[in-house]
């Protein structure tokens, strides 16, 4: 199918439900996607964090392809070897004894809304300004944003917002009727925002002063993209329920609520959650990260690109701030040129985006290097110039 029918059918057959940029992906490598006419760009968005290991990644596309020769699905009333292994691998990777898959992370936060209300016997919740937990009902009822949520209330009641890295905003919020405290330890959405040093720490301890759960949303800072596998173990805390999703498989669609609490048979369910395909393909995308030190890869690129990113701030004024931890990384502009810049990146050969009109944002594979960082840094230099 030629490009202009691409386009056309989509217009047609595809609710429109996403603004899209004028290229039609048709396959990748590493960090390089091609267009179907055959350019290349530097692919700094990642699937907004779900590439971790890079674009064909082989020990992920040899897991698929092993695994789709075998069994694709075969239902949860059956007991599967890749759930389970994927199922001990977080498990010891996140300190929490138990995995619910599901299919993506608004699904994960879904099933760790049901399970705080389900442990605690409450229903209310504190989340957090400019937060972003998901589409879904419960996760959207979660979820700051008034124009995601105004055209299909009323949603789930009873969730309360306060100011983020605000500890005496929260502290006068908790109480004991509270079931959960639902939180991103960066906030992706907002722009990569990082909280102060002992932010989590003191949230963790008023949560469990009121006996509250504290739910960590790690779907977009999870696996390994801050350079620990989930970013709240920069903290030095124990959450009670942590959700993930995006980068766990590489792209393949899958969500998981961890914790040492656990529902009873027939409270929660999922048909496709953890299916074989998708388990297989995240025990390889993990296994591929600890065993090509990627964490430490997130950490040393991720400092040098903010390090150079900071030098394009003192050449161009239009920089305000540049932020984030290991490879979630933002610039935060004087302008609302967001929109601009990411279109003359993309024309440029460069893939990246906008989480705000006035903030950019990379989520590159963690598989990146520093020459990629200094091509990534020319384009944007000359797009800014």
């Amino acid at each position: 199918m030629d490009s202009k029918k691409i386009k056309e059918n989509e217009k047609k057959h595809v609710m429109q439900t996403y603004g899209r940029f004028d290229i039609i992906v048709d396959h990748g490598k590493g960090c390089y996607v091609y267009s179907k006419e055959g350019k290349e760009y530097l692919d700094f968005l990642g699937g907004i964090a779900c590439c971790s290991v890079g674009h064909s990644n082989k020990k992920v596309t040899d897991a698929i392809s092993d695994q789709a020769g075998k069994l694709l699905n075969v239902t949860n009333y059956y007991y599967t070897e890749p759930q389970v292994e994927l199922a001990k691998k977080l498990s010891e990777l996140s300190g929490l004894k138990k995995c619910f898959f599901a299919n993506s992370g608004t699904e994960a936060n879904e099933a760790a809304i049901k399970l705080a209300k389900k442990i605690t016997g409450k229903k209310k919740f504190i989340a957090f300004n400019h937060c972003f937990h998901g589409r879904t009902t419960g996760s959207l009822s979660a979820t700051w944003k008034e124009k995601y949520k105004k055209p299909f209330a009323p949603l789930v009641p009873e969730v309360k917002f306060v100011p983020y890295d605000d500890i005496d905003a929260l502290e006068k919020e908790i109480n004991s009727d509270i079931a959960g405290v639902i939180i991103e330890p960066i906030q992706g959405e907002a722009g990569i925002i990082v909280p102060s040093d002992c932010y989590l720490k003191k949230v963790k301890e008023l949560c469990s002063k009121n006996k509250v759960l504290m739910i960590v949303d790690e779907v977009q800072s999870g696996n390994g993209r801050t350079g620990k596998y989930f970013a709240y173990q920069h903290s030095g805390i124990k959450p009670d329920i942590v959700t993930t999703a995006k980068g766990l498989a590489n792209g393949v669609p899958i969500g998981v609520c961890i914790s040492d609490y656990d529902f009873d048979k027939g409270d929660h369910a999922s048909t496709f959650g953890g299916n074989n395909l998708a388990c297989a393909a995240a025990n390889a995308t993990v296994d591929f990260i600890i065993d090509n030190n990627l964490m430490e890869n997130a950490v040393d690129v991720g400092e040098y690109f903010m390090s150079e990113l900071n030098k394009l701030k003192s050449k161009h004024p239009v920089i305000k701030e540049v932020r984030g931890k290991g490879l979630m990384i933002a610039v935060e502009l004087n302008k609302d040129e967001g929109k601009k810049i990411v279109d003359n990146c993309l024309d440029d050969g460069m893939l990246i985006n906008n989480a705000a009109e006035n903030i950019l944002r990379f989520l590159p594979p963690l598989t990146v290097t520093k020459k990629e960082i200094d091509k990534a840094i020319s384009i944007l230099d000359k797009v800014l110039s």
